[in-house]
């Protein structure tokens, strides 16, 4: 039997991204989140219009979504900001500059944009900003407090322990294990439970032209010039 409900949150399982960005003083900002979708090489983010990684993805247009598996569930609460708002810290929250050093985590170079990327990941996407929406527009309380951000991907770093033997582009589904955020709580995924016929359409046929507009993209770290966004 069905109840009607009104639960806080409506979190019924999306991936864990850690996102790293780039703050005011060159130093690398590293937040968790889980409001996250993908189609193509493009994302969707939710994220709150005050926090320091919507700051920094707003001025820099850049960012790096890195994966953590369930090998990495380890997780700190701080932010970024400072000072730290009214609702985090309430939430527990505290300001933290070295984020990838209390966690324990190690920042690499990146090809394309000049956050980090965090090497224990297995699954790390290099991204632009493309378009900030808000979010609840027509909602007085919540009204600029929410955003979407859309983000293009530039570059596709994957472990080799995750691909499909004999595949270089394709991840096997059978060895990733993404770390999921449902209600608050983090799981992993189980065994696959049944075929799917999806399955059998070659992934090929979804790839999209920011694939070839990524191969486009010259070396951040080389030329040290804006990326370009056209």
């Amino acid at each position: 039997m069905h109840h009607s409900s009104e639960p806080a949150i409506l979190y019924f399982g999306t991936p864990v991204v850690l996102i790293s960005t780039v703050n005011e003083d060159g130093s690398a900002n590293l937040a968790p989140m889980s409001s996250v979708f993908w189609l193509g090489w493009r994302a969707v983010l939710g994220l709150s219009a005050f926090s320091k990684t919507t700051e920094n993805m707003r001025r820099t247009g850049q960012c790096v979504l890195n994966l953590p598996s369930v090998n990495l569930v380890g997780a700190v609460r701080t932010t970024g900001s400072d000072p730290v708002s009214a609702w985090k810290t309430q939430a527990g929250y505290r300001t933290v500059r070295d984020k990838f050093g209390l966690a324990g985590l190690t920042p690499t170079a990146a090809e394309t944009v000049a956050p980090p990327l965090v090497q224990e990941c297995p699954v790390q996407l290099e991204a632009v900003v493309e378009a900030v929406h808000g979010l609840a527009e027509d909602n007085e309380v919540q009204r600029g407090r929410l955003v979407s951000i859309e983000v293009r991907i530039q570059r596709v770093h994957l472990e080799e322990s995750i691909l499909l033997a004999g595949y270089p582009n394709r991840v096997d589904p059978a060895k990733w294990r993404p770390l999921i955020m449902s209600f608050q709580q983090f799981y992993g995924l189980g065994p696959q439970v049944h075929e799917s016929e999806l399955a059998a359409i070659p992934e090929a046929l979804y790839r999209s032209s920011d694939v070839d507009r990524a191969r486009l993209v010259t070396s951040y770290a080389t030329q040290n010039q804006p990326i370009p966004t056209q």
